[in-house]
């Protein structure tokens, strides 16, 4: 059985993925397992206008894949996939000789065939129904432990984890400050003026509407007037 992993930086790791299940295909091998995660990283909002910004992140891309590739081909595959990069970080491959591991089940399965055969055959045997459902389960589990071992030597498993640069994105979007929709400095400044005159004007009329108190308290002050002299002319 062989077993081989790779790490490697890509340009485009969307690119990159959609090419390596090309080649996998072309190797009559599989993609078995397959993640890409897009990170947004630091970022900056430019203003463009009153109401709109534009904001610039760092993104950050990865994928992972796991493919299975026939054992002949899997030193081309490697090499294939390894152009696809712009540097290697890690690559390394394993061998296991799995062939005992193949040869031990196949026997154990034989043995076991061989002997449900024998119990067919001998008359007035019958078998205790809890033993006879273990016995059967165990078979299963040989069948399906041989199985996995004839699929590793029949496909070589490769796990692959690759990455691009950081990306700048940039993306229009609506200011969602509210505090940032108040009007500059200098407009703010000359409505005041404005709101003062007006509040001045406001007084001014509130009172002219009280004109009559005017002439009243003349009248008032010069009666308060009269009888203070006329009571002095008496003392």
């Amino acid at each position: 059985m062989k077993t081989a992993e790779i790490r490697f930086q890509v340009k485009n790791v969307r690119q990159t993925t959609e090419q390596i299940t090309a080649i996998t295909e072309n190797y009559n091998g599989q993609v078995i397992h397959h993640v890409m995660r897009s990170t947004a990283g630091d970022s900056v909002d430019v203003r463009k206008s009153d109401d709109s910004i534009m904001r610039v992140t760092l993104v950050n891309s990865t994928a992972e894949m796991t493919v299975k590739i026939p054992p002949a081909s899997l030193s081309d595959f490697m090499n294939k996939v390894a152009q696809l990069g712009i540097r290697v970080n890690d690559q390394k491959m394993e061998v296991t000789d799995k062939t005992l591991d193949y040869l031990s089940t196949r026997l154990k399965l034989k043995n076991q065939n061989e002997l449900v055969a024998v119990q067919k055959k001998a008359t007035g045997n019958k078998k205790d129904p809890d033993n006879l459902l273990a016995f059967k389960n165990n078979m299963v589990d040989q069948q399906i432990n041989n199985s996995k071992i004839d699929d590793s030597v029949k496909f070589s498993t490769v796990t692959l984890s690759f990455y691009e640069s950081n990306v700048v994105s940039k993306r229009m979007m609506a200011d969602n400050k509210l505090s940032d929709y108040q009007q500059p400095f200098s407009r703010r400044f000359g409505a005041s003026f404005e709101t003062g005159w007006n509040v001045f004007v406001e007084i001014l009329i509130g009172i002219s509407n009280f004109w009559i108190l005017l002439p009243l308290g003349f009248i008032i002050w010069l009666t308060i007037s009269y009888f203070k002299r006329k009571a002095l002319v008496k003392g």
